[in-house]
């Protein structure tokens, strides 16, 4: 069943796109620039290859690993529920019950209408991957929007080194390719930039992007009744960026090694200190 998800539209769409940029990357701009017989070139060519390998496997990741479902058994604890609604909401341990799926939702899960289901510590559903992001793929995630967004980079001064100098000889053809594909590096390159930045921000913060603009909600509520909002999960820059990529930071880089992750049904929340 998992397979099945590689066969919609937008995946085969990255699985072309990465083709496509491998082959300009290394078979056009790396052999017009230094040539792929030379050391620098096949140094250069390797180097890529690794990068694209690296986002392959990511993606596989992100696409196969399930994002967290809850357990059938999932009871909240009824301690928690008794707690004043201003603890609770400090907290995020109040109940929460899914209306569609008919069970409670632990802390930071959310219903996705796409996979018509809950998943645990839900970010967002991702057409990219044809499956949505959660706690246990979020690390596989962001590991695949840098290592793309290196490449994406890696590309795009590959081909402004190579079109600067290129001696085009009057070819209008090859001029109007060149500036194609540095059009569409450059805006590849940008686009995945922002959204690496935006995923560091709320690694750091220790939030997803629906919480984020539960916050923003959350915190005009706040202001309107005279009160602050704080997001209950940030606990420290270092806790929060262990939490999501482990506490080995040489681990940090393969989307695979999750042994760090627990359940996903309770978080540490800041008033708990330490």
């Amino acid at each position: 069943m998992k397979f099945e998800r590689f066969l919609s539209i937008p995946v085969s769409a990255v699985f072309l796109l990465t083709g496509f940029v491998y082959y300009i990357t290394v078979f056009v701009f790396v052999e017009d620039w230094i040539g792929l017989r030379s050391s620098a070139g096949s140094l250069n060519a390797m180097m890529f290859t690794l990068l694209c390998f690296l986002c392959l496997f990511s993606f596989f990741a992100c696409v196969l690993i399930d994002p967290g479902q809850i357990p059938a058994s999932y009871v909240p604890d009824v301690e928690e529920s008794r707690r004043s609604d201003e603890e609770s909401q400090k907290n995020g341990a109040q109940l929460r019950q899914c209306d569609r799926c008919s069970t409670y939702k632990p802390p930071r899960a959310h219903h996705c209408r796409v996979c018509r289901r809950c998943v645990l510590r839900m970010d967002h559903h991702c057409l990219w991957i044809n499956n949505c992001v959660g706690y246990w793929n979020y690390k596989p995630f962001f590991i695949l929007v840098l290592y793309a967004t290196i490449g994406s980079i890696y590309s795009t001064f590959t081909v402004i080194i190579s079109s600067f100098q290129k001696d085009f000889g009057g070819r209008a053809p090859l001029k109007v390719f060149y500036v194609i594909c540095g059009a569409v590096m450059i805006g590849l390159s940008a686009t995945l930039g922002t959204l690496l930045v935006w995923h560091i921000y709320l690694i750091i913060h220790n939030m997803t992007t629906i919480e984020y603009y539960e916050g923003i909600r959350a915190s005009w509520l706040a202001r309107k009744s005279g009160q602050s909002y704080q997001h209950p999960f940030n606990l420290s820059v270092y806790r929060n960026i262990t939490s999501v990529l482990g506490p080995n930071m040489l681990k940090w880089w393969c989307p695979t090694a999750l042994g760090h992750l627990k359940d996903g049904l309770t978080f540490p929340v800041s008033r708990d200190g330490s």
